[in-house]
């Protein structure tokens, strides 16, 4: 059943003026329409849709991620199959970082010292076990723009970046006890989406939302943010 623009909105979880931006630039343009003119879109347009979105979360300009899916060579479960695998790489990553803000932390408290070489654990971007197989598939320059922000970072911006994510979960922490609905709650959860968005790729509010219930659903997280809050 094809669905209104309104609702694919809210069914992914984006805005409805991002759909309409996707239209105007060729990149998802529905093929249906209401004889009043709104737009329809059917299940090969949803199944399109969630392709972009992955590519976006793994980092590709979208200007790129047009040519790749429109490409007659573009087999959608060979990507997805790619897709996983990277987004499984930047998992671990993330969940590397996060061990090394926990390490941070305790090192900030006095409970224990990090070598230099611990305090930059889960920064190194330099490999990764699947760039080849996606340069190969979807040529270099889309690999290239996805990664070339995280490579180019000096050891000053990495420790920069490491007291940035320190200082956010500090915050949050003091916040646990409060409301979320809260100002004070919702400009730290703010901060804390743009640093995302700003420092490892495109975060949607879908994919956002994922990496909060992770933090729940984790069973070490309320630990950590406890320690955090701790004088």
């Amino acid at each position: 059943m094809a669905m209104k623009v309104k609702e694919v909105a809210d069914l992914v979880g984006i805005s409805v003026r991002t759909l309409h931006y996707y239209d105007e630039i060729g990149l998802l343009t529905p093929e249906k329409t209401t004889e009043s003119g709104y737009r329809l879109y059917t299940d090969d347009d949803l199944e399109k849709l969630q392709q972009i979105l992955f590519f976006k979360e793994l980092g590709f300009p979208l200007k790129k991620v047009k040519e790749i899916i429109n490409s007659p060579s573009f087999d959608r479960y060979e990507a997805l199959v790619l897709q996983r695998k990277m987004l499984l790489e930047k998992r671990r990553r993330l969940d590397k970082m996060i061990a090394t803000i926990d390490k941070a932390i305790q090192h900030m408290k006095g409970e224990i010292q990090m070598t230099n070489k611990e305090k930059f654990e889960g920064f190194d971007f330099r490999h990764n076990p699947y760039e080849q197989e996606a340069r190969k598939l979807w040529g270099d320059e889309a690999v290239d723009n996805a990664n070339a922000k995280l490579r180019n970072m000096s050891k000053e911006e990495q420790e920069a970046m490491v007291k940035a994510m320190n200082s956010i979960y500090q915050k949050l922490a003091a916040l646990r006890h409060g409301s979320p609905e809260s100002e004070e709650a919702q400009a730290a959860i703010k901060e804390w989406y743009d640093f995302l968005n700003n420092n490892f790729g495109n975060y949607s509010l879908e994919a956002f939302k994922g990496l909060g219930q992770m933090y729940v659903d984790d069973a070490a997280s309320p630990k950590t943010l406890t320690n955090l809050g701790k004088d």
